[in-house]
């Protein structure tokens, strides 16, 4: 990239201006784009940042240079964050690759490595559990990245990534790294709100420009008219004719007799035959120089069909190198998995379809398998991946290419068509930096296809980030045992949830905070060596307060002498306390002054707020009066609200079921489990039912597990029951449909055995596993003796074979 000389005496200036970035962009291998430049000069001045640019833009170097700078100082430190463990584990390989093992450490629930390194690797949710255990490990720390930001929309766990960046501290630096949101603005005012200096520095640039087109049969079109001498959003007029040559048929729709209604604006496939079959489309790709590709379907075992289908059109993608390049990869990272559990994996098969350069990529998948394909994907081995959309977020797979098979997906009710803001994610895989000169998307043609829906889709500017926030039991017991029942609300009030319904609320809470940390010293400068001089100017206040009453009006005789009465006794009072004889009386006087005022000023604006005051706060009061309920938290002897000691065992609780754990464990219902029934229990409570499981009836373990299970159920009810009397919403029954599974594994039954009875994916047993070994272990940390040495146990028996195998644990 030429720079002007205008330009070039522009960079010279900040280079002068900023060293330690010039020093840090000297190192790179390529020139800083724009908005990169102006993310690092933020950071280099002192600021938080928010960048938002569309996937593959390069916003990591944001990051690279916040490491860059800590570890330049002394002894500060940096913690990076990712939504997901696979996101974490490559960032880890990364800044080992750069900064040295002993330097980079990861934590992600169940991995811990050199956790009290300078620059830590860990998800989301790590980092919030350690602001609520004020963890000595968030010492020195002086930036926080935090990846994928935009995931806080997520309507599951996007809140953790609020709570974090309202409970940091305040001069801890933030770097948030964003998809390219339609509101990235409004984000940035409310990090402005909580945080204070931010930077929003938004690139709509793609680094690779994206080509788009639609694929009918055997021919590539353009989506957009390239006919003239400028490229256009003019929709190709030849997809037009074909659109209105292809109709819409209906009652082709209507026979396929599938689930979920309408299949919405993009799609009513018709019986024509304008689509090609998947080794068409992939020796298509192969023949226009297309590949590496990834084909998004949006369907796990339409992925896994995918790749037979490949494989039995005998389709090879691979050099006879690169072959025995990735067999010895594939063997070198299985070797610790055992033989039988290769078999029941379906491991020839998969190592065949990687030797012959395809793969599937999905959360169905054993995670050491999909980070096999993800590592020979970025090594150029592999060719085509065929992956469900979870592969868009973070994990670093760009192609030359890009598939969308259909612009619709089941979101576990319907089918919907996807969103601006997917379609930006999917379709921005495409288009290798520093490789490609330009990535492709491709659209599969349906009869019935609206090819100016699609385009609007394809040029629209992303997609809004909404609040997924909402106060839970374990976040009120942790908020207001730190900070009292009303600082608590205000701290809610700061939330994006709290932001966007009502703006100014937050301007006004951080007034209040500032309000407080000023009247905080104010206290101070009026402290009196010989008493409490709070007191003092009270007394002082009244006697002004009775003389001007005195001085006012025509007051009756009566009410004269009790005015004198009471005048008289204040005056009295005041002498005799012992901040009247102060040496420095008048100058505490001032400060008490002071602070009387803007203690006024403070409850004016807290009434503002409480008639202000959106859901957010109401929930919580909610969840308190529930809490409060259950004396999980009660009033002082100063009418402070506070934990009590089975509060103190739920603020170690974390999930969906927090409290039902919790309450669970102080009624000693589950004590006497044995090992493997724990584990069983574990899982009935962090499985999250199918729709078709519900009223259907489960063989339960056999042991002590029934009646536990049983009387677990009962308190759900109680709880479901007393959510519902204080307006919330309840939670679903636990399901046991898995622990039977869970209990065989528990005893060592193979892990084929236990999938076939599950019906289950290996990667979701895997997934399933290591959520109840999370549980497992929150149990073993909070319980008495007896049952946390059985949850240890426990732990130990499931963590085995398949589910303790990874590359990173």
């Amino acid at each position: 990239m030429s720079l002007s000389p205008s330009e070039r005496y522009a960079l010279s200036r900040q280079e002068r201006r900023q060293p330690r970035l010039a020093e840090f962009a000297a190192g790179l291998r390529f020139e800083l784009d724009p908005f990169q430049r102006a993310s690092c000069a933020s950071l280099d001045e002192g600021r938080s940042v928010l960048v938002a640019a569309p996937t593959g833009a390069g916003k990591t170097i944001v990051a690279e240079f916040a490491l860059y700078l800590a570890m330049q100082a002394r002894d500060e430190k940096v913690f990076y964050t990712t939504p997901i463990k696979a996101l974490s584990n490559q960032k880890y390989q990364e800044f080992v690759d750069t900064w040295g093992a002993d330097k980079v450490g990861l934590l992600t629930g169940d991995t811990n490595i050199n956790s009290s390194a300078r620059i830590v690797v860990m998800t989301t949710e790590v980092l919030r559990n350690m602001l609520y255990a004020d963890s000595p490990l968030l010492d020195r720390l002086a930036y926080v990245v935090m990846d994928e930001v935009h995931y806080l929309a997520d309507r599951f766990r996007g809140a953790v990534w609020e709570e974090v960046i309202i409970h940091l501290p305040e001069a801890v630096r933030l770097v948030s790294l964003s998809a390219t949101v339609s509101n990235a603005e409004e984000f940035g005012d409310w990090l402005q709100a909580v945080r204070g200096d931010t930077d929003v520095i938004v690139s709509e640039e793609r680094p690779v420009p994206l080509e788009q087109h639609v694929l009918v049969k055997a021919k590539l079109l353009d989506l957009f008219d390239s006919s003239g001498p400028v490229a256009t959003h003019r929709v190709n007029p030849e997809l037009q004719r074909l659109a209105r040559a292809g109709g819409r048929s209906i009652t082709a729709r209507s026979e396929r007799g599938r689930r979920g209604g309408d299949r919405g604006r993009y799609h009513q496939p018709g019986q024509g035959s304008g689509r090609a079959d998947r080794p068409e489309v992939v020796a298509l790709l192969q023949g226009k120089n297309l590949l590496p590709a990834i084909v998004f379907i949006f369907s796990r075992a339409g992925c896994d069909q995918a790749v037979r289908q490949v494989l039995q059109s005998g389709i090879r993608l691979t050099e006879s190198h690169e072959r025995a390049e990735i067999k010895a990869i594939v063997e070198e990272r299985a070797r610790m998995l055992r033989d039988e559990d290769l078999a029941v994996l379906g491991y020839w098969e998969w190592l065949e379809g990687l030797e012959r350069g395809v793969a599937a990529h999905h959360a169905g998948m054993l995670p050491a398998f999909k980070e096999i394909v993800e590592d020979l994907f970025q090594r150029k081995l592999l060719k085509v991946v065929f992956a469900t959309e979870t592969l868009a977020l973070g994990v670093n797979m760009p192609a030359r290419s890009v598939v969308l098979e259909k612009l619709e997906k089941f979101n576990g009710e319907a089918r919907v068509p996807i969103t601006p803001g997917e379609y930006t994610q999917l379709t921005g895989r495409a288009g290798r930096r520093g490789i490609d000169v330009e990535g492709h998307s491709v659209i599969q043609w349906v009869d019935g296809l609206d090819p100016e829906s699609v385009a609007s889709l394809a040029s629209r500017r992303s997609y809004p980030m909404n609040s997924s926030f909402k106060p839970t039991y374990n976040m009120a017991v942790n908020l207001i045992d730190q900070f009292g029942r009303e600082r608590t609300r205000q701290i809610l009030e700061l939330s994006f949830a709290q932001f966007q319904a009502d703006r100014a609320v937050v301007d006004l809470a951080r007034t209040l905070r500032k309000q407080e940390e000023s009247m905080v010293g104010f206290e101070e400068a009026m402290r009196c060596h010989l008493g409490d001089f709070g007191e003092y100017a009270a007394l002082r206040r009244r006697i002004g307060e009775l003389e001007r009453q005195a001085s006012k009006g025509n007051p009756s005789h009566g009410q004269r002498e009790r005015m004198q009465r009471e005048l008289t006794a204040a005056r009295k009072a005041m002498r005799a306390h012992p901040c009247h004889g102060c040496a420095e009386r008048e100058q505490h006087a001032r400060w008490a002054e002071r602070w009387w005022r803007l203690k006024q000023e403070h409850e004016q604006l807290s009434r503002q707020i409480r008639t202000r005051t959106g859901q957010v706060a109401k929930r919580f009061d909610r969840v308190a009066e529930v809490l409060e309920a259950l004396r999980y938290l009660e009033y002082d002897k100063h009418g402070a609200l506070v934990s009590t000691s089975a509060g103190r065992i739920l603020k170690r609780i974390y999930g969906e079921r927090d409290l039902l754990v919790a309450e669970s464990l102080r009624r000693g219902l589950w004590d006497g489990l044995d090992t493997a029934g724990l584990a069983a229990m574990a899982a009935a409570l962090v499985y999250e039912p199918r729709r078709d499981d519900r009223g259907e009836q489960f063989r339960l373990p056999r042991a002590g597990f029934r009646e536990a299970f049983e009387r677990t159920l009962d308190v759900w009810s109680e709880l479901d029951h007393l959510e519902r009397e204080h307006r919330l919403a309840g939670s679903e029954q636990p399901s046991p449909a898995l622990s039977s599974a869970m209990y065989a594994w528990a005893r060592g039954a193979a892990l084929g055995n236990v999938l076939d009875d599950t019906e289950l994916a290996a990667g979701d047993f895997v997934r399933l596993t290591k959520q109840v070994v999370d549980l497992l272990d929150q149990v073993s940390i909070v319980a008495d003796a007896e049952l946390g040495a059985t949850a240890r146990a426990a732990i130990d028996t499931v963590r085995r074979g398949v589910v303790a195998y990874g590359s990173l644990g």
